[in-house]
């Protein structure tokens, strides 16, 4: 498993937190093999990408991009202003597994399912 940070705003990153919490997520969903990227960008940057990739023209705190190459889940766009304090890990978890195919959008019943999950992942931090 490897992560690629890149940072593009003035949040101090821990690279050390942010690689052991995708190590746990994946290999607890026996995906241990992937690597993804993470990037931390500007409230204005996540606003474009929000209203270009989902027709929301608004700030978000996390958006994930699956990206289909071999052994490459893809990457996690987070917006350090938006992300309430103490809930970075947790909003990373959540990008995580939306790259893995969970989707709370969808149905209650998926929403529970994420939910569940992003818990499971949070309590073994």
């Amino acid at each position: 498993m490897t992560l690629d940070i890149n940072n593009l705003t003035k949040f101090k990153v821990d690279k050390k937190s942010f690689t052991q919490v995708a190590k746990k997520v994946l290999s607890g969903e026996n995906r241990e093999t992937e690597s993804l990227s993470l990037a931390f960008i500007s409230k204005e940057e996540i606003q474009e990408l929000n209203g270009k990739h989902r027709k929301k023209d608004k700030p978000t705190d996390v958006l994930s991009f699956n990206l289909k190459e071999k052994g490459y889940l893809g990457e996690i766009v987070i917006c350090p202003e938006v992300v309430k304090e103490g809930e970075m890990l947790r909003v990373f978890i959540h990008g995580i597994l939306h790259l893995l195919g969970y989707d709370h959008e969808k149905n209650k019943k998926e929403s529970e399912k994420m939910e569940k999950k992003e818990k499971f992942y949070l309590n073994k931090i």
